[in-house]
């Protein structure tokens, strides 16, 4: 991704970007010989000129996903002062058998800190776990905290096809509300994206679809009920549900089906959850802080992707409505509280 030209604010607030995007070189070199394109939804529902252009651009992003000096540069350029880093997606790899799975996580994890060590006042690490064995995932959500230091993990939306809701998961939800860490739920296009070929569908409408879905379960199966205390925070704005939670509401009150396993409205357990800014559209940013609080937004990106947001700080102070309050919790102070950062010692930098 290019350099974008320099943020310029009126007031300088502290600056969280949650949503941008590492490769482990080491992890994939494990994985490499075991891929096959219908294991990977944003590549196996797509046209071959999408498949080109993603080839170009991870050849061009290479740099900027390995190089942390790299990184600043854009960094400084977009006005934010810390990255909370985290593996592509494409590197969940969900669909490796459980033991390989578990090394890829901790080779993903290990050389993630490796780059959040190189700078820590600019940097901060999100880790991953291997989904695909629940008491792997555990283990090494244990790893990531005692012995990484990080507050965050990211998952996918489903685990080849599973949802987060399965039963099978319940420890791995458990443990980390028990340690009060963040999970950062990012999607990796639409699991059953066959309608969603052209266009670069399976991003644009399969990501927002995915993590409607997702939170869709994790909502209706109780998984949120049981566990009033987890922090979720969901890419891309929440997908398309946190604006279009009156039908789950209305569905609640009129069928029994949709009242199995919880006791309260649909959209009332949507306010446990965190979103990021990737939305593209401050009215819509408006609309989020409007229905589910300042404290409930975070800043993101989609670093270093040419889905970004490349003027992050401009796109919050631009959303309609906002108080200088509300602007300061989603630029930074949220990350910060959840992510255990201190701004005054990580924003030195930025400040001299």
């Amino acid at each position: 991704m290019g350099a974008p030209a320099p943020v310029r604010m009126g007031s300088r607030q502290f600056t969280v970007d949650l949503h941008c995007h590492v490769l482990s070189l080491r992890a994939e070199a494990l994985a490499q010989p075991h891929f096959s394109i219908e294991k990977e939804p944003t590549l196996a529902f797509a046209t071959d000129l999408t498949r080109a252009i993603n080839k170009k651009q991870a050849n061009s992003t290479l740099p900027v996903m390995t190089d942390a000096a790299r990184r600043i540069v854009d960094m400084d350029a977009m006005g934010i002062d810390v990255q909370a880093i985290s593996c592509s997606p494409v590197q969940y790899y969900y669909w490796l058998p459980p033991e390989l799975g578990r090394e890829a996580a901790r080779l993903i994890n290990d050389d993630v800190a490796a780059i959040a060590a190189t700078a820590p006042e600019r940097f901060v690490p999100i880790g991953t776990v291997p989904l695909q064995e629940t008491s792997y995932a555990v283990t090494e959500l244990d790893r990531c905290v005692a012995e990484l230091g990080m507050r965050a993990i990211e998952i996918n939306t489903n685990v080849m096809g599973e949802e987060l809701s399965s039963p099978r998961l319940a420890p791995f939800f458990a443990r980390a509300e028990e340690l009060g860490v963040l999970l950062f739920m990012h999607p990796l296009g639409f699991s059953d994206g066959r309608r969603l070929q052209n266009h670069y569908f399976n991003n644009v409408i399969g990501n927002p679809i995915e993590s409607t879905i997702a939170i869709g379960y994790l909502i209706f199966d109780g998984v949120l009920d049981r566990h009033p205390g987890l922090k979720i925070c969901v890419a891309h704005g929440g997908g398309f549900l946190p604006t279009y939670a009156g039908r789950m509401d209305h569905v609640h009150a009129a069928r029994d089906d949709g009242r199995l396993h919880i006791k309260k409205r649909p959209s009332e357990y949507l306010r446990q959850l965190y979103f990021d800014t990737v939305m593209f559209d401050p009215d819509q940013l408006s609309y989020v802080v409007k229905k589910y609080g300042s404290d409930h937004v975070l800043l993101g990106t989609d670093y270093p992707y040419d889905m970004a947001e490349t003027r992050p700080v401009e796109f919050v102070n631009n959303a309609p409505g906002l108080t200088k309050q509300d602007k300061a919790n989603i630029l930074g102070l949220n990350a910060a509280r959840l992510l255990g950062i201190t701004p005054a010692n990580k924003a030195k930098r930025a400040r001299r």
